[in-house]
C-alpha cells in the first residue's frame, strides 16, 4: 500500500474514532458535571492537573520513544526496533518513580498549602490526588506500547482502544448518576482508573500478539543507544517542562485570584477544545510516522510536501470545526450543560479554541523538528517562550484584569512559537519563498474570514435549534468556499475536480 493510501485509510479510521468520541463525550461531561457539580467537577480538574504536573518528564521520553521506533521502522530491521523497545520500558519505569516520588512530596505539600480548595473537599482531595498519581504512573508505562502501535500505523486498532475507553467513561457517568448515595469525586477518580487498567491491559495484549518479536522484554547494553536517547529526551524534556507548566500554571494562577469555579470553566473549555481538536490530533497522527521517516530516509521532498500538507488541512478542519461554536457558543453551552453555565465560561471556549488554531497549524513542524533530531537550541528557545506566558498572567491578574486576558495571551506566544518553528525547521528542509508565501497567504485568507465570524458573533445572544442549523450551513459554505478559491493550490483543486467528477461517473453507471 502507497504512503499517501495508508495514510488515507489510517485518517478514515481515527476520524471514525473521534466522531463516535466527540458525541459520547459530550454527553458524558454533561452528566459528570451534574452528578459532581459545579465545585467538584472544579477541584478534579484542578487535582488531576497537579499531578499532569510531575508528569513532564514522561511527555519529553514519549516523544523520544516515538521518534526513536520510528526512525527504527524505517530501517525494516525488527532487532534494532525490539532494541529501542526495552531500552524505552526502562526509561518509562524510571521516569514513573521519579513521578511518585516528586508527586508525593512536593506535589502533596502544593495540595494541602496552596491551592484554593474548600476545607470540607481537602479530604476528597487528597483522595482523587493519589488515585489520580496511580492513573498517570499507568500512563507513563504504556506509552512505548502505543509507540508500536502508531509506528506500525496500525490506527485501525488505535481507534478501537479510544472508542473502548470512551464507553467507559460513559459507563462511569451512568453509574454515578443511577447510585447517588456516594462520595461521587472520589468514587469517580477510582472507577477511571479502573477503566484505564483494562485499557492498558487491551493494549498490552494486542502488542504481544501482533508484534511480538519487538516487545519481547529483555536485557539489552546499548550505551550509544541510550545516550542518544537520553540526551534527546532530556532536551525535549526542558520544552516539556515549560509547555506542561505554563498551562497547568495557568490553572493554578487562576485558581489563586479567581477560586475553583473558574477552574470549572477552564475545564469546560478544555473538554470542548479537546473533542474539536481530537479531529485535528488524529489527522496528524495518521501523518507522523511518514514524516519522520521520509526525513530518515533523507526524502527531503517528501518531508516538505508533508509537513506544509498536514500543517494546512489541519487548520482547515480545525476552522471547519470551531466556527458554529465560537459563533453559537453560549447556545450550545446551554444545550449541552444546561442554563447554570459558569462564569466566564464562553469566553474561555472562544479563547481556548484560538490557542488551538495556532497548535494545529504547528503540529507538523514540531513532528518536523523531532525527526531532525537537533534539538538543543530548539528546546531553548521555546522554552523561555512557553515559561514567559506565567509571570506575565500573574501581573496581568494582579493589576485586576479579567481572567480570560490570560488566554489571550497565550494566543500571541503561541504565535510567537510558531514563528520560531518555521525558522528552525526552514534551517534543514529549505523552503523555497514561494512555497512559503503562498502557505501563508492560504491561512490568513481563511484565518481572516474565521475572525470574522468571532466578532459576528454575541456571547448572550440565544439561538433556536433551525437557527443554528441554517446559521452553521451559511458560516460553513462560506468558509468552504474561501477555502476553495484562495486556501488550496491549482493542483489540490484538480484533485478535488477529479475525484468529484470520479464520483459523478460512477453515479452514473449506477443509474444506468
Amino acid at each position: 500500500m502507497t504512503g499517501n493510501k495508508t495514510i488515507f485509510r489510517n485518517t478514515i479510521f481515527l476520524y471514525s474514532r473521534m466522531l463516535f468520541n466527540m458525541g459520547v463525550s459530550l454527553y458524558t461531561s454533561r452528566l459528570i458535571l451534574k452528578v459532581l457539580g459545579v465545585e467538584d467537577f472544579g477541584i478534579y480538574n484542578l487535582v488531576a492537573g497537579v499531578v499532569v504536573l510531575f508528569s513532564f518528564l514522561n511527555n519529553s521520553m514519549s516523544s523520544a520513544t516515538q521518534r526513536f521506533i520510528n526512525v527504527e521502522r524505517a530501517t525494516k530491521l525488527s532487532e534494532n526496533v525490539k532494541r529501542v523497545f526495552n531500552l524505552s520500558v526502562k526509561n518509562h519505569l524510571i521516569i514513573s518513580l521519579f513521578v511518585l516520588a516528586l508527586a508525593e512530596s512536593v506535589g502533596l505539600w502544593f495540595l494541602n498549602n496552596k491551592l484554593n480548595i474548600p476545607d470540607a473537599k481537602i479530604a476528597q482531595a487528597n483522595i482523587v490526588y493519589q488515585i489520580s498519581i496511580a492513573t498517570t504512573i499507568l500512563g507513563i508505562m504504556r506509552m512505548p506500547l502505543n509507540a508500536i502501535i502508531v509506528a506500525h500505523e496500525k490506527m485501525a486498532y488505535y481507534a478501537f482502544v479510544g472508542v473502548f475507553e470512551t464507553l467507559s467513561r460513559l459507563s462511569i457517568a451512568v453509574f454515578l448518576y443511577l447510585v447517588p448515595n456516594v462520595e461521587h469525586l472520589p468514587v469517580y477518580a477510582a472507577l477511571y482508573l479502573i477503566a484505564e487498567m483494562f485499557s492498558s491491559g487491551i493494549m498490552l495484549s494486542y502488542c504481544r500478539r501482533q508484534f511480538r518479536t519487538e516487545t519481547t522484554l529483555g536485557f539489552y547494553k546499548d550505551p550509544a543507544r541510550q545516550k542518544e536517547m537520553l540526551f534527546f529526551s532530556g532536551w525535549t524534556l526542558l520544552g516539556q517542562v515549560a509547555y506542561v507548566g505554563a498551562n497547568q500554571g495557568l490553572a493554578m494562577i487562576l485558581n489563586i485570584f479567581h477560586g475553583v469555579v473558574v477552574n470549572a470553566a477552564l475545564g469546560i473549555a478544555n473538554q470542548v477544545n479537546a473533542a474539536i481538536y481530537g479531529f485535528v490530533g488524529n489527522f496528524q497522527i495518521a501523518f507522523n510516522p511518514q514524516i519522520v521517516q521520509s526525513y530518515s530516509l533523507g526524502d527531503l521532498g517528501r518531508s516538505r510536501e508533508l509537513i506544509f500538507s498536514t500543517s494546512k488541512y489541519s487548520f482547515f478542519l480545525m476552522t471547519l470545526l470551531s466556527a458554529p461554536i465560537l459563533f453559537f457558543t453560549h447556545t450550545i453551552l446551554t444545550i449541552w450543560l444546561g442554563d447554570n453555565l459558569p462564569m466566564y465560561v464562553e469566553v474561555f471556549v472562544q479563547v481556548v479554541i484560538f490557542c488551538s488554531l495556532i497548535d494545529a497549524i504547528s503540529g507538523p513542524f514540531w513532528m518536523a523538528a523531532t525527526a531532525i533530531g537537533v534539538i538543543k537550541v530548539y528546546s531553548i528557545v521555546l522554552s523561555l517562550i512557553n515559561i514567559s506566558l506565567l509571570p506575565l498572567a500573574y501581573i496581568l491578574l494582579k493589576r485586576g484584569y479579567d481572567p480570560t486576558i490570560v488566554y489571550v495571551a497565550k494566543f500571541f506566544i503561541n504565535i510567537v512559537i510558531q514563528v520560531f518553528r518555521y525558522i528552525f525547521v526552514n534551517r534543514y528542509l529549505r523552503f523555497s519563498f514561494k512555497e512559503l508565501f503562498i502557505y501563508f497567504m492560504n491561512l490568513v485568507s481563511v484565518f481572516a474570514v474565521l475572525f470574522v465570524v468571532l466578532l459576528l458573533s454575541s456571547i448572550d445572544q440565544v439561538y433556536t435549534i433551525p437557527q443554528i442549523l441554517v446559521g452553521t450551513l451559511i458560516i460553513e459554505l462560506a468558509l468552504i468556499t474561501v477555502i476553495y478559491f484562495l486556501g488550496l493550490s491549482r493542483e489540490e483543486k484538480a484533485v478535488i475536480k477529479d475525484f468529484v467528477s470520479q464520483k459523478m461517473g460512477c453515479n452514473k453507471i449506477i443509474e444506468r
